[in-house]
């Protein structure tokens, strides 16, 4: 359960277990901590296994990734983000994620929304963080876990 304190603002502490992650497919895995809609702040956490890709898709605001353990790549570039990288991503940048390493768990701090796109590069769909909340909630009370105390404002 998250952990309030008292001071010149308000802190809240959230610790490892107290957000589970939840079964997305194939191994792979999500937790939502926190979601500020006013702010457009989604800050999610990813266990991916090789083979898993996100499709390819293009970001209205930045976004920031730190990859604790495991190895993943864009499809459009060379580099690989390893554990310890850090990846910050500007609004407009457009990739397909996809999982190298087995249990490759990452952090993503982002803002607005991804718009995904289809082959000939039209929005088919949009991914935000309400709507990853409300994903998460939905396999949070499907798989047990009843419905957790992420960080909402």
């Amino acid at each position: 359960m998250p952990t309030a304190t008292e001071g010149p603002e308000l802190s809240v502490h959230i610790g490892a277990d107290d957000l589970p992650f939840v079964e997305i497919g194939g191994g792979n895995k999500l937790k939502v901590i926190c979601v500020k809609a006013q702010e457009g702040l989604w800050i999610v956490e990813n266990v991916f296994q090789p083979g898993f890709a996100v499709q390819t898709h293009r970001h209205t605001g930045p976004v920031y990734a730190y990859t604790v353990s495991g190895a993943w790549k864009y499809a459009e570039y060379d580099y690989v983000n390893r554990a310890g990288s850090f990846l910050y991503e500007p609004a407009g940048s457009v990739h397909t994620l996809t999982c190298i390493e087995p249990d490759t768990r990452v952090w993503f701090q982002m803002y607005g929304a991804n718009l995904n796109l289809d082959a000939d590069g039209d929005v088919e769909f949009v991914t935000d963080g309400p709507g990853s909340l409300r994903s998460y909630y939905r396999l949070c009370e499907m798989q047990g876990y009843g419905r957790p105390n992420v960080l909402v404002a």
